[in-house]
């Protein structure tokens, strides 16, 4: 067993030194290499601009979180939740805890009954089981949630940008962010490995229902 955990282990090391986002994420000091695939779908989308306000969900190690707090700048606010410690980052504020857990709700409701939420960012995955059958249904219902709590909080011209997996439930999710919000479409970073199913399904302007 210690020969194959060691054996993945040494494989797993020789892709990352080999991937030019890893090397890159490494030279400019940044968290993670998947901030370029939030920085290709805003070059795409035109997500962020100064003065925005963004709410990261399962935002840790908070690489989203630092790329979006380096567009809306100062006069911006930029909240990262997850479960997970994050550290500090200038311009953050962090929340610590399940954004679906009553306290962060209410922490999250206080804080968003006073400012106008414009984007909402998700890069969060569940704990994956290596099954497609577990995993995919996992990951529809996290999407689900998160594209309601968006859909509800969001200013009219919201837009919602979430990771999720193409497969069986693909078309499921699609649909269920399409009654929420009036504009859809999918996009497929070049930071994207090419042989992962994700893919990130970006949503504008929700539709409020019995407003």
């Amino acid at each position: 067993m210690g020969t194959k955990r060691s054996a993945k282990s040494h494989a797993w090391n020789q892709r990352q030194n080999k991937d030019i986002y890893v090397r890159e994420a490494r030279a400019r000091s940044l968290r993670s290499r998947s901030v370029f695939k939030l920085e290709q779908i805003d070059q795409k989308e035109r997500l962020f601009r100064p003065g925005f306000n963004v709410l990261d969900l399962g935002a840790a190690p908070g690489g989203w979180s630092q790329y979006a707090a380096s567009k809306v700048r100062d006069s911006g606010q930029v909240i990262a939740l997850d479960r997970l410690e994050i550290d500090p980052i200038p311009g953050v504020k962090v929340i610590l805890g399940d954004f679906l857990d009553s306290p962060v709700v209410a922490e999250l409701n206080d804080i968003l009954s006073k400012i106008t939420l414009h984007l909402v960012i998700s890069d969060m995955a569940p704990n994956l089981t290596g099954i497609k059958d577990v995993d995919q249904p996992a990951m529809g219902n996290l999407v689900t949630m998160s594209a309601t709590f968006a859909s509800q909080h969001l200013s009219e011209q919201g837009v919602f940008v979430a990771k999720f997996f193409e497969g069986a439930e693909a078309q499921n999710v699609k649909k269920t962010v399409a009654r929420l919000f009036s504009e859809v479409r999918v996009r497929k970073p070049d930071a994207s490995r090419p042989k992962s199913a994700e893919n990130y399904i970006v949503a504008r302007r929700p539709i409020k229902v019995g407003i």
